[in-house]
Formats: C-alpha cells, sequence, structure tokens
C-alpha cells in the first residue's frame, strides 16, 4: 500500500509539468505559482493546525527555529518555484526537468561544503556520468535568445532547490519539528512572498474557470493531497526505497510531455536523460544507504516538485 501510494505521488508530480504548460497560456508564472502554493499552504496549515501534537509543536518553536523557517520557505517556495515556472515558460518541460535533475548533483556538492558529508568514490563516479549526460543532451549547442534566459533562470531554479535541499536536511536533522510542520510553515511564507512579487511585476489577469481548475487541482491535489501522502509514506519506507520511487520522475514526464506537448527528443538527448537519470538513481540510493547507516542521521524529506 505504501509503496502504491508513492507511485501515485510520483504520477501527480509528473502530470504537473503538462498542466502547468498548458495553465501558462494564460497565466503569469509568478502569480501562477503563488497562487498554487497559497492555496495549498492554507490546506496544509489547516491538517496542522487540527492535530493535538502539532499545535504543541506550533507552540514551541523559538525566534531562531521562526527565522530559518523563514529562509528555507523563501529559497524552497519563493525562488525555486518562480524559477520553476518562469522556466516552464521558455524551455520545453523536458529540458526543464532534465536540469531539475541536477539538484541531487548540486546536493552532492553543497553537502561537502555545507554538512561535511563526504561523498564516496562511487558517488563521484557517477556525478561525472551525469554530468556527462547534461552535455550529450545539450549537444549540439545551439541556443536562441529565449532559450539562453530560460536556462538561466531554471539553473538560478535548479541551485535554490540543491541549497533548499541542504537546508531541509539540516532543519530535519534535528528532529525537533516534524517534516509536514517543516513544509506547511515553510510553504506558506514562500508562497506569500511568491504570490506578492508576481501581483506587484506580472499584469494582472481575468482567469477562465479552465484556470482557475488549473490552479485548484495543482494546489489541491498534486500539492496539498500528495505532500500528506508523500510524508505518510516516508514513515513506512526506507530511505533508499523513496529514492528509487522518486526517480520515476524523469521517464514519466518525458511520456507524459511526448503524449501531450509534442516535444520529442533526438536520439542524443534519449541517450542523454537516460544517463543523467540513471547516475542521480544510483547517487540517491547510495546516500539513502548511507542514511540508514546513521542512526542520529535526519529523516529523509521530500525534494519540492513542481
Amino acid at each position: 500500500m505504501a509503496v502504491g501510494q508513492a507511485v501515485f505521488v510520483t504520477m501527480l508530480w509528473a502530470s504537473s509539468w503538462v498542466i502547468i504548460k498548458f495553465g501558462l497560456q494564460e497565466i503569469s508564472p509568478l502569480t501562477f505559482a503563488g497562487l498554487r502554493y497559497s492555496i495549498a499552504s492554507i490546506i496544509l496549515l489547516l491538517f496542522v493546525v487540527l492535530r493535538r501534537d502539532s499545535r504543541r509543536v506550533l507552540r514551541a518553536i523559538d525566534r531562531h527555529q521562526s527565522m530559518r523557517l523563514i529562509a528555507y520557505g523563501f529559497i524552497f517556495v519563493t525562488i525555486t518555484q518562480g524559477a520553476q515556472f518562469v522556466g516552464l515558460q521558455l524551455l520545453p518541460a523536458i529540458t526543464v526537468s532534465l536540469l531539475l535533475n541536477l539538484s541531487p548533483l548540486i546536493v552532492l556538492v553543497l553537502g561537502i561544503l555545507l554538512l561535511k558529508e563526504i561523498p564516496t568514490r562511487r558517488q563521484l563516479v557517477w556525478f561525472a556520468l551525469g554530468v556527462f549526460g547534461v552535455v550529450l543532451y545539450f549537444t549540439p549547442l545551439d541556443l536562441e535568445g529565449i532559450q539562453v534566459a530560460g536556462l538561466v533562470v531554471v539553473l538560478v531554479g535548479v541551485f535554490a532547490n540543491a541549497l533548499s535541499s541542504i537546508m531541509g536536511r539540516a532543519i530535519n536533522r534535528e528532529r525537533k519539528i516534524p517534516p509536514l510542520v517543516v513544509t506547511s510553515l515553510s510553504m506558506t511564507v514562500g508562497a506569500s512572498l511568491l504570490l506578492a512579487v508576481g501581483l506587484l511585476v506580472e499584469t494582472p489577469a481575468a482567469l477562465s474557470p479552465l484556470s482557475w481548475f488549473y490552479v485548484l487541482w495543482l494546489s489541491i491535489v498534486n500539492t496539498a493531497l500528495a505532500f500528506t501522502l508523500w510524508h505518510k509514506v516516508m514513515q513506512s519506507l526506507r530511505a533508499v526505497d523513496m529514492s528509487i520511487i522518486n526517480s520515476l520522475m524523469l521517464p514519466q514526464i518525458v511520456l507524459l510531455s511526448l503524449w501531450f506537448l509534442g516535444e520529442m527528443p533526438t536520439l542524443l538527448d534519449w541517450i542523454g536523460l537516460f544517463v543523467l537519470g540513471l547516475s542521480v538513481l544510483l547517487i540517491q540510493i547510495i546516500q539513502a544507504g548511507r542514511k540508514a547507516t546513521m542512526p542520529s542521521g535526519p529523516s529523509p524529506a521530500s525534494s519540492q516538485k513542481p
């Protein structure tokens, strides 16, 4: 049951990419992202407030923890999700997905610098293989101006996503605040800032019923429900299991983009996608195995998905 629920969550997250691409035809990206995560954060906060143990945790959060959660929400939602939505407006979904799959590779490097987590030799080998996969995907390099802008925006989001993973790992390592409380509070902060920026810098437009359906579906089903299920299955599955299941995201996004968006990778693109996906999967499995041998290590946390 837990495995089935986890796979279902990856299917929801993968479908988000297609829904976002459709919604961006009418909704500006920052406003779209802000609406989605603001509504989702309200739902998640209701879950937290209705639970007695969660209310007790909320009352115990001190000023230092609050500042860390605010910073985490700013990186986790405002920058990362804002960049992803803007990137999806400028680039194909498959390209954005490939770039975001660089996050575990960057986390490996940041883990050395910030958490003193030294990678194994095998992780370094798979890291080099992942970089090679990205080079294959972008060969030959022939980009237009809008594509260059999209790459810059998405890469900012990739680094922010990697940094948020490090920040989330550091917060969860202390085991003082449950992951669902961390997610709901940080998402509330980040989504509020993102929505405010979207309303300030983007031209407001009346949304059609279909666009509101996209926003509400992403908020309620693909975010609030998906995150709740993901945190639930984390209690039953090992970190290595979660890493393997999470790796299903890339092939699902590719297939959905082929079917619904008409994006067709070349043979070299396919090879690059496969090589990167394999390297990321193996790096995550090795990292999850190392966490399992550390009794005081962090609990596995969900990586943010669009």
